[in-house]
């Protein structure tokens, strides 16, 4: 067992351990193996990271943002220095092949501690009020326990970009891994403490769907930050308002990309393999729908075709893989429904469509999968599949695609390919999502906010107003003379 923790939990700054919980296995996709055991949190572990969260977070809260920058910027520094060892676990973890781990998963955690640990003053400064005589001013406060619900396909990133603001701005956490990825959120915690971070700031349990509800509906917990699934998203958040707790809700999507024809085809087809094959095709933001318009259209899937016949499968580990497989069989099996799917309801397929044979019989492999003749109404075009699946769509003029892109519940992302930039602000003005792209595809740096619209979300990750989640404001009015009153 590789990646085996030194215990499931790590609580109040060091690993914690309860054997009469559910046993969790941790699976390595490429191989089904068992590389570690675990067990979800029972409610006394609940109740004791909680409780450490609670005891902790007053004395990190009145500490000066500059002190608190610098455990978060050291933590930065550690997690570079031990990017490598970060990323095998990070594929062991997920499947996802090491050239994506190295560059994109404990990298852009480490991002995320570095920029909030240097913007904390600026992104928590108040306001003064003249009023004449009198004044006020406002501030910005934690919240207090906020716990954090993450999922399995960008498991280190996810718990930094939560645990990154929130530290910053004076709280502590409460942190769940989903139960599928449950190893690389223990790393980060031990990371903090190592730079510096009080015990009992950020704390890390096990746990499946019982777990979720003992966190959300604590009467000492102030706030959930849910990445998951809509379905998920919006049991959390009904648990969350019945008990007036602040919410962000990052959630699944439907995302259309849309490929005019006076486009550069190469960079458009590149935009698109990103926006469906990178991580297997595991990224809520992903362009799932491809609009093509039909003059470019045949150009289009053949370049595409070429390039996704091209792509390396196989071992994760190996530097050269560029797909891996899925996290899971159930998702594997769940992927592999949605292609039958496309099959059956019509839609052309262009390439893969199965699993590809030079791989472990064991492992959760799907090929990278495009359909050409979707239509709108298509389940494959409807839901959201999270795998290796490109839905290309025709497409005759602007408007006509705005309002077929526009045309689902999900809000998260969207792009734009043109080389006329001003019908590519005219439409993403016009397009419904909370974060859109021109000429490229999933780029999301710490700087810029990340989140959706719709039933894909509500809040912000990253940039400084994920700080404003985490936080809430305080007015103080300040009175400068005698208080006339009528009676």
């Amino acid at each position: 067992m590789r990646a085996q923790p030194t215990a499931s939990h790590f609580i109040d700054g060091e690993y914690v351990e309860d054997d009469a919980g559910t046993v969790i296995e941790s699976l390595y996709p490429a191989t089904g193996e068992v590389i570690a055991r675990l067990y979800a949190a029972t409610p006394a572990i609940v109740e004791k990271a909680i409780a450490a969260a609670k005891r902790a977070q007053p004395e990190w809260a009145a500490m000066s943002p500059t002190a608190r920058g610098r455990i978060l910027k050291r933590a930065a520094d550690i997690m570079r220095e031990r990017n490598r060892e970060l990323s095998e676990l990070e594929t062991l973890d997920t499947g996802k092949p090491i050239q994506e781990t190295i560059v994109a998963d404990p990298t852009s955690g480490a991002d995320s501690f570095e920029f909030f640990g240097g913007v904390i003053a600026a992104g928590l400064n108040g306001s003064y009020i003249p009023l004449g005589g009198d004044f006020a001013y406002t501030k910005r406060v934690p919240l207090g326990v906020c716990v954090g619900i993450g999922a399995w396909n960008y498991p280190q990133q996810i718990a930094c970009w939560k645990a990154a603001p929130a530290l910053a701005a004076g709280n502590a956490m409460v942190f769940k891994p989903s139960e599928n990825t449950p190893l690389g959120a223990l790393k980060i915690a031990e990371i903090l403490i190592e730079a510096g971070l009080p015990k009992g700031l950020f704390n890390v349990i096990q746990g499946d769907r019982d777990t979720g509800p003992l966190l959300v509906n604590h009467p000492d917990v102030a706030k959930v930050s849910l990445t998951g699934s809509v379905p998920t998203g919006r049991k959390v958040a009904a648990a969350a308002a019945g008990n007036l707790k602040h919410v962000t809700m990052e959630l699944g999507g439907k995302s259309p990309l849309i490929v005019f024809n006076d486009t550069d085809i190469d960079s458009a087809v590149g935009g698109a393999m990103l926006g469906n094959f990178y991580s297997t095709g595991q990224v809520c933001s992903n362009g799932t729908r491809v609009f093509v318009q039909k003059d470019i259209k045949i150009e289009f899937l053949k370049r595409l075709k070429a390039r996704t016949e091209a792509m390396a499968i196989g071992d994760p580990m190996n530097e050269a893989t560029q797909i891996g497989p899925m996290v899971s069989w159930a998702q594997r099996e769940k992927v592999l429904e949605y292609i039958e799917k496309g099959k059956a309801e019509g839609a052309t397929l262009v390439v893969g469509g199965g699993i590809p044979n030079n791989v472990s019989g064991e492992g959760y492999y799907v090929q990278p999968t495009v359909f050409a003749d979707v239509t709108d109404e298509m389940t494959i075009a409807r839901e959201e599949i999270f795998g290796p699946v490109m839905c290309v769509l025709d497409f005759e003029d602007e408007a006509e695609v705005i309002a077929r892109g526009n045309a689902t519940e999900f809000g998260l992302a969207a792009g734009v390919f043109t080389s006329d930039m001003s019908r590519a602000h005219r439409v993403v003005d016009l397009l419904e999502a909370g974060t859109l792209w021109i000429n490229t595809y999933n780029l999301c740096p710490v700087e810029i906010p990340f989140g959706g619209s719709k039933q894909s979300g509500f809040g912000r990750e990253n940039s400084i107003a994920a700080l404003e989640h985490y936080s809430e404001l305080k007015t103080v009015y300040v009175g400068m003379g005698p208080v006339q009153a009528p009676y």
